[in-house]
């Protein structure tokens, strides 16, 4: 049974950072794309940054620059670095991984149950 689990969200100042985690079992981690949405209430799930089996990255030109994605096959888990938090980056962010990357981001059938991300002063 694939499990996927997020941490790190939580309330941060615009300007500040913060540092998602995914940790994943049941599934082989090395073999596949990894991705991370977010969600606002009324709006579509969108990408934020995917990451290929052998690390190229891809990330939405909304945060181009602040947030980075990696991960650590090791350690079954992909991180999203976020820094120079905006107001607007406030969403529920969600990893999902069993994903397949060809220079676009194809979502697997995993998902983790959300991480509130909350920017504000």
């Amino acid at each position: 049974q694939v499990q996927v689990v997020e941490s790190g969200g939580g309330l941060v100042q615009p300007g500040g950072s913060l540092r998602l985690s995914c940790a994943a079992s049941g599934i082989t981690f090395s073999i596949y794309a990894m991705g991370w949405y977010r969600q606002t209430p009324g709006k579509q799930r969108e990408l934020v940054a995917a990451i290929s089996s052998d690390g190229r990255t891809k990330t939405a030109d909304s945060v181009k620059g602040r947030f980075t994605i990696s991960r650590d096959n090791a350690k079954k888990t992909v991180y999203l670095q976020m820094n120079s938090l905006k107001p607007e980056d406030t969403a529920v962010y969600y990893c999902n991984v069993g994903g397949a990357y060809t220079g676009s981001y194809y979502a697997g059938n995993y998902w983790g149950q959300g991480t509130q991300v909350t920017v504000s002063s």
